[in-house]
Formats: C-alpha cells, sequence, structure tokens
C-alpha cells in the first residue's frame, strides 16, 4: 500500500515497498528492455538515484532464458543493479507485434530465430517470479487506437480474466517465494472509451492486486484523450491506497498532467531513445546535439546540470563524439536525460509538497509545447 505523505489536488507525494525496497513516488523508471538500459551499467543508475528498474519478460525469456537469469541470481543480480525491479507482462510486445491470442493466452513467433512460444497469465507470472521481478505485471491484451468497441470490449473483458488467472496463480504459488515477498499490478484497458475505463477500472479496483496500472494509452492518440481517460480511471479509485502506474509514458508534460491527476509511476524508453539520436532534455526544452552550431559550442549541454556529461565536456565534444560514431555519446547523453528526468519528478515531488504543481506544469509546458509532443 502506498503512504501518502503530502497532496496538491490528486498529485500525490508518498512511498511504498516493494520486496523490502523503498520507492518514492511520483518516479520514473528508466527501462531496461533486455536487463540493462542501453549504454548504461547498474552502477550508472544507481548514482543517478533511481529506485525502480523495468525489464521486459518477452524479451528475456527468449534471450537469455528465465531460467539462465534465475540461475544467476535474477534480473537484479544479473546486471548487478541493487535496487527494485518491475517486469512488464509481455503484453505490449504481444500488441506491438501483432501475435494472436485466445482465451487460453498468447500465441507468438521469437523475433530472433522465428520459434513458436505460448504466453498465458499463469506462465507470465512464473517466468517473472524467474526473474526475480520485485514488482509484476498480470498479463493483459493492449488495443491499437482507434479500434472498434467490440475491438475493445473483448481486450477489456479477456484482461480483467487474465488478471483473475495471474491472482490465482500468483497467490497459489506465494509459498514457494521463500523469502521473497513480489508485488502483483492489475492492469486497466478500454482504449479510449470512457464507460468501458470505468467498468475495467471498477473490476480491477476489486481484485487483490497490490497496485493499478493504466495500459493501453500513449499508443499514438492525442495527449487529451490519454488525460480524459486518467481521469475516468482516477475518478473510479477515490482514496484507495494502492500505487497507480501509467505505463509507456514519457512525455515531461504528459508526465505532469497525469501526476496532477493523481498518477505516482511512469516509464518510457523516450529518454534513452531521443539521447541516442542526439536530443537531450534541458528546462529550455529540446537541444539537438548533432545541429551544426553546436560543433563550436564549449557550453555543455544544459547550464547548472551536474551529470557526467555536463560537468566534463562541451556541446562541441559531444556533437564530435555523435559525428565520428563514437559510442561515448550515447551514453553521456542517456545519462543526461535519465538525470533531467530523475531532476522532473523530484521537483514534482516538492511541488507537490509546496502546492506549486500547476506551476511547474506550466513551466515545463512553456519549455516542450512549442516542440509538439514527445511520443515514445
Amino acid at each position: 500500500m502506498l503512504t501518502v505523505t503530502a497532496r496538491d489536488g490528486n498529485g500525490r507525494v508518498g512511498f511504498f515497498q516493494a520486496n523490502g525496497k523503498t520507492i518514492h513516488v511520483p518516479c520514473f523508471m528508466p527501462v531496461g528492455t533486455r536487463g540493462g538500459v542501453k549504454s548504461l551499467s547498474g552502477s550508472d543508475l544507481t548514482s543517478l538515484g533511481f529506485e525502480v528498474m523495468l525489464a521486459n519478460t518477452y524479451h528475456l525469456m527468449l534471450r537469455p532464458g528465465a531460467q539462465i537469469v534465475k540461475d544467476l541470481g535474477g534480473v537484479g543480480s544479473f546486471g548487478r543493479w541493487p535496487r527494485a525491479v518491475l517486469t512488464d507482462s509481455g503484453g505490449y510486445q504481444v500488441f506491438s507485434l501483432k501475435s494472436s491470442y485466445s482465451a487460453h493466452g498468447v500465441h507468438f513467433k521469437s523475433v530472433y530465430d522465428g520459434s513458436r512460444h505460448e504466453l498465458t497469465p499463469e506462465r507470465a507470472c512464473e517466468i517473472q517470479l524467474m526473474l526475480g521481478s520485485d514488482i509484476q505485471m498480470a498479463l493483459d491484451v493492449c488495443s491499437e487506437l482507434p479500434s472498434d468497441p467490440g475491438t475493445l470490449r473483448g481486450a477489456a473483458e479477456l484482461s480483467v480474466a487474465w488478471g483473475d488467472r495471474a491472482l490465482r496463480f500468483f497467490h497459489a504459488t506465494s509459498r514457494d517465494h521463500g523469502e521473497s515477498n513480489p508485488l502483483l499490478f492489475g492492469i486497466v484497458q478500454g482504449g479510449d472509451d470512457s464507460d468501458l475505463r470505468a467498468w475495467a477500472t471498477r473490476q480491477t479496483r476489486a481484485r487483490a492486486f497490490d497496485g493499478l496500472a493504466i495500459g493501453g494509452l500513449s499508443v499514438g492518440e492525442p495527449r487529451q484523450v490519454m488525460t480524459n481517460m486518467i481521469e475516468v480511471v482516477v475518478g473510479q479509485l477515490d482514496f484507495d491506497p494502492r500505487p497507480r502506474y501509467l505505463m509507456g509514458v514519457g512525455d515531461p508534460v504528459g508526465i505532469l498532467e497525469a501526476v496532477s491527476r493523481g498518477i505516482d509511476m511512469f516509464d518510457c524508453v523516450l529518454p534513452t531513445r531521443l539521447a541516442r539520436h542526439g536530443t537531450v532534455l534541458t528546462d529550455l526544452g529540446k537541444v539537438h546535439l548533432k545541429a551544426r552550431d553546436n560543433g563550436s559550442r564549449d557550453d555543455p549541454m544544459e547550464e547548472g546540470c551536474t551529470c557526467e556529461g555536463c560537468a566534463n565536456c562541451s556541446r562541441g565534444y559531444i556533437r564530435h563524439l555523435f559525428n565520428v560514431g563514437d559510442p561515448t555519446a550515447l551514453r553521456l547523453a542517456s545519462i543526461h536525460n535519465l538525470a533531467w528526468m530523475y531532476r522532473l519528478m523530484t521537483r514534482a515531488r516538492y511541488a507537490i509538497e509546496a502546492g506549486s504543481l500547476t506551476g511547474l506544469i506550466s513551466q515545463v509546458k512553456g519549455a516542450f509545447e512549442g516542440e509538439g509532443r514527445l511520443d515514445c
């Protein structure tokens, strides 16, 4: 359960325990799809201050395989990451890879070698336990937007049914966890249908999940649709004490809009993906490091930033590293963007405590709105 220490409207500051590890919210979780964030080490993430890393069930079950990760001590030990690990269920990969599914589960081909696999709610839980997850997600069905009402309803209803199966398996095997005490989050689907979202939220809330996640957003819909659906979901939760997680959102404005509506946790590949393409996030908006005018600049990526790249390198030098294909550029830009995201969430917590969250949102909008929405 989430202990709330401050509120500003629906925005809230607090903390909860996951397998004995404390997580402060609101928080952003870097995405280590295959067990590590691209170009960064576990110690890099630790030094930046993050408390949770997200890893991907689908990819790790295929390479190197869940049993290998288990034998090496789980994702955290495997990647020398000492803090909490959240594993997604593989539902989004099923959606993005256009896999087939039935009431029983999902059938898909490996993106690596074409081999065929099946993923059920029970198997997804079992794999996540093998991966050593501190927070695992129930398998769900994610629909693209727009979709017809029948498709959205079928996905939402199946996600609820699969959530029940995940819960039964999770609690039936809890005696096998040993000293481990992971959490299981349920996922609310429903697309852009307000009534369906409200129904799915009530169904998910009524079940014994340790946290509630909102799925099926940030798939190309306008931001207003996303915020409307968040409001629908939160409107059904009242003062429910469990953590709330908006899956796959990394747009700074979108994150703060969600925080102001009562969301606690976020993840996205956006910050590191932008970095690998030479774009960094700053308080003044995006900076495109590969731009020609950065070639002769001796100032850092962002004045006042103390990350490794800003403290030791000029824009001109980092642009040069990008131009010659030196992977150091990817690392330094990625560290900067994650440092900026960590500061953003820290600023959000301070703003909620001070009752000034609206002002912070206005500042960030002023910096990024002219760039258009930053999608994953």
